[in-house]
């Protein structure tokens, strides 16, 4: 745009200037604030800020008579759902992280067409710091209704204690899960070394993460169909092409809403945590005792069995 004020006006005067000749009928959300644990920063860490939300969305012109009927229209109530829902799916450290996601399942419903969204940080400076994006539907990913909550598979969470990690037995398990064709996710405990020791309760804790990951690590390092990853986006991907993935819980576990009770030297609860997550068909323990409460079914595998 040659027109600088528009760089600063709000979205509806954005989506207005930049229409093309089809009509099109737009809602908006303004100074729509809520409090929210987010950024990069460590200072942003364990507390909240507020946040404001203006969101426009230009809709595909109904057909046929409204009537008076809400469910021929796009609900302002979807607005603030995909903002509520994004900000409880994990914690994100970029406001174009959050924007873009937004934008996604905005853009999901049948109707939307395009969607403005800018995000503004109130407390972390004199002024309002923010991202404005603009996406079409055009911009979604072919696959992007695979990754959503309705359309996730439910993997198979499998626990290797130390003695299963170093079994020879090791490739005829990976062999009948890839036989099985059911994702899975390995998961592990702590290597049988100390670990270092601190005084403060939060670096301890990324300590004993760091821990599980050296360990995810070895067990990589044992064959190559074992590939670690850290993410919710990752783990996704992997279910759907049939990757048998490890898991290093410090990004999900750190940037979880409602991060796990447990403390990672639990790795066994850890791992029921991340089962319930994933909505898992059922956890399977290789070497270890079934915990109680774990919220989902659990099996225990016999570790000198050549099969899970």
């Amino acid at each position: 745009m040659s027109d600088i004020r528009l760089a600063f006006s709000h979205p509806v005067e954005r989506a207005v200037a930049t229409a093309d000749d089809r009509p099109r009928d737009r809602i908006s959300l303004r100074d729509h604030i809520v409090e929210v644990e987010i950024g990069a920063f460590q200072a942003e860490r364990g507390t909240t800020q507020r946040v404001r939300f203006d969101v426009v969305v230009e809709v595909r012109p109904v057909s046929q008579p409204l009537d008076d009927d809400v469910d021929r229209i796009l609900s302002y109530d979807r607005l603030t759902e995909a903002i509520a829902q994004e900000l409880a799916a994990e914690r994100v450290n970029l406001l174009e992280t959050l924007a873009e996601r937004i934008a996604e399942r905005i853009l999901l419903e049948p109707m939307a067409m395009r969607a403005f969204v800018r995000i503004e940080k109130l407390d972390r400076g004199p002024g309002a710091l923010g991202v404005e994006i603009v996406r079409s539907r055009r911009d979604l990913p072919r696959d992007l209704h695979l990754v959503r909550d309705e359309d996730r598979p439910h993997p198979v969470i499998v626990y290797l204690s130390n003695e299963a990690v170093a079994s020879e037995r090791l490739p005829h398990w990976l062999d009948g899960l890839e036989r099985a064709g059911r994702p899975a996710i390995l998961c592990v405990g702590a290597p049988d070394l100390p670990a270092p020791r601190a005084r403060a309760a939060l670096a301890q804790r990324r300590i004993d993460l760091l821990a599980l990951e050296q360990n995810a690590w070895v067990l990589a390092g044992r064959d190559a169909r074992c590939v670690v990853v850290e993410s919710r986006t990752e783990l996704d991907w992997a279910m759907k092409h049939g990757q048998i993935s490890v898991w290093a819980p410090s990004k999900i576990v750190l940037d979880a809403v409602e991060g796990p009770e447990t403390q990672p030297r639990d790795a066994v609860a850890l791992a029921a945590w991340l089962g319930r997550q994933m909505q898992a068909a059922e956890l399977v323990l290789v070497g270890e005792t079934p915990p109680e409460g774990a919220g989902l079914p659990v099996r225990a595998a016999d570790p000198s069995a050549d099969a899970l």
